[in-house]
């Protein structure tokens, strides 16, 4: 069957070593066309029974659409759910245990912590039960055989050296809730990374001669190592590894892991030189010597001058406090902001102010979750470390907690919408003609220079590499000339 599209020589290479045989890397870079590189690849294979995998539902719906009829298109959590048992697939939607019922039943009770700040505070059961249930979400989407005191994912404010306490102290909890997930007598909720840990753990085979793996820098430590069995089929791995933005949920830096030989996508179809070279220059930043290279026929316009304010179709932000902020400012300036945010996102924030306002603690949102009172959150807000924090803050001071449920009624759809706002984390995988990007990272000073940890400087290269026409950075001007030195004076 013929190709869908003339591929470039990049993608040519990538065709031939998958027509080759054995397992296939290829590091694409930010809109260089990796699903269709593998729409090529799968149309170079046939004869053979192929497999494309995906996370996302929409991303596997979508390709289903692009792919030649030998080649199925499903999410990882699909094959899991096929392959465990009906016994447990089917407690996925019973309602799940409250937090601090789960603490109450493991017997544990409120914890008081040292934070960053040089405050203790009390770690509620509400808390405790979450961080329980959070890492047994973290230990399923890992590698591991067992649940470990690493797992625990515990709040940044916590001092370093009591979050380790908290970890070991926690991790027995974490075992038994796993043990009584996994029990097939059980009639207890379970959360979907259950049955795709069960189903990993059962060594799966994938009924394919060649599996298509995208977004291959996403995967958790648990979908590779079920790919490392499968040593029937062929494997192609595509992703970005400059992409990669999940540590927070316990991702691993897949790309690394993936030991195969390697072929290079770095064309971008997305973009020009210009937008390019301003990327390339984030790229070296963490180490990549090779450029990402834009397209000449694309005209791309940086602006850096913030008095000019071109028309954006889209605003991406780092933090959800900073996107709610720039929801606010665009309908104040008579504007129709769509925000990629549910109505009661916004709304945990204006009850978990009240609760704090009121001298009660807050549990959701997680940003609020560990202040006594609001003045406590007004103080972190205000420190280097609490800057996140901010916006909303500001707000709640400004024009109190019912401006903020005011905001939640008039989300506009994003069809309707004059731009949309988003953080960075969601709006990865997608593309805008016109994008301002603000500035919200956390730069810091490091032996007299600026700079920004690696996993910021993802996010950064992420955030700069979704506009298509026209990028507005005249917010980050400054900190890009002290970081690399390359736009103009």
């Amino acid at each position: 069957m013929a190709s869908p599209f003339k591929p470039t020589a990049e993608q040519e290479a990538v065709i031939a070593a998958a027509q080759n045989g054995g397992d296939l890397k290829v590091k694409a870079y930010a809109g260089a066309g990796k699903t269709s590189t593998l729409r090529l690849v799968a149309h170079s294979l046939t004869g053979r029974l192929g497999s494309y995998l995906a996370f996302n539902k929409e991303i596997a719906d979508s390709a289903r659409r692009g792919f030649p009829a030998h080649v199925s298109a499903r999410t990882v959590h699909s094959l899991a759910y096929a392959g465990a048992p009906s016994r447990l697939t089917a407690r996925i939607n019973l309602p799940p245990e409250p937090p601090h019922e789960l603490a109450a039943r493991y017997g544990l009770g409120a914890i008081a912590v040292p934070t960053i700040t040089g405050k203790d505070v009390e770690i509620a059961p509400f808390e405790i039960g979450r961080m329980i249930s959070d890492g047994l979400g973290r230990f399923c989407r890992s590698a591991d055989d067992s649940p470990k005191p690493f797992h625990l994912p515990i709040d940044e404010k916590v001092r370093e050296d009591a979050a380790d306490w908290l970890r070991e102290l926690l991790a027995p909890s974490v075992a038994q809730l796993w043990r009584e997930s996994t029990d097939l007598r059980g009639r207890s909720a379970i959360q979907p990374d259950v049955y795709l840990k069960v189903w990993a753990q059962n060594n799966p085979r994938i009924e394919a001669d060649f599996i298509l793996f995208d977004e291959a820098q996403d995967s958790d430590g648990v979908m590779l190592s079920v790919l490392s069995r499968q040593r029937h089929a062929q494997i192609i791995y595509v992703g970005d590894p400059y992409q990669q933005i999940y540590e927070w949920r316990g991702a691993v830096n897949a790309m690394a892991q993936i030991n195969a030989p390697e072929r290079p996508l770095t064309e971008s179809f997305r973009f020009g030189p210009t937008f390019a070279g301003l990327a390339s220059r984030v790229l070296a930043l963490l180490g990549e010597p090779t450029p990402i290279r834009g397209q000449p026929g694309i005209g791309s316009i940086m602006v850096e001058d913030p008095s000019i304010g071109p028309p954006v179709d889209a605003v991406l932000c780092r933090k959800n406090a900073t996107a709610i902020w720039q929801f606010a400012a665009g309908l104040e300036m008579g504007y129709r902001p769509a925000i990629r945010m549910s109505a009661n996102e916004i709304v945990a924030f204006a009850d978990g102010a009240d609760q704090l306002l009121a001298g009660r603690r807050a549990f959701r949102p997680t940003a609020l979750s560990l202040f006594e009172n609001w003045k406590d959150a007004q103080g972190f807000a205000r420190s280097a470390v609490g800057r996140d924090l901010l916006p909303v803050v500001q707000i709640v001071d400004d024009r109190g907690t019912d401006y903020l449920r005011a905001l939640a009624q008039r989300l506009t759809p994003e069809h309707q919408a004059d731009y949309v706002i988003s953080t960075v984390h969601r709006a990865k995988g997608l593309e805008w003609k016109r994008v301002r990007v603000v500035n919200d990272f956390r730069f810091k000073v490091l032996d007299g220079r600026l700079t920004l940890d690696e996993d910021e400087m993802r996010l950064l290269y992420v955030a700069l590499t979704r506009a298509q026409h026209v990028l507005d950075i005249s917010d980050l001007r400054d900190e890009l000339l002290r970081l690399f030195g390359i736009l103009r004076q």
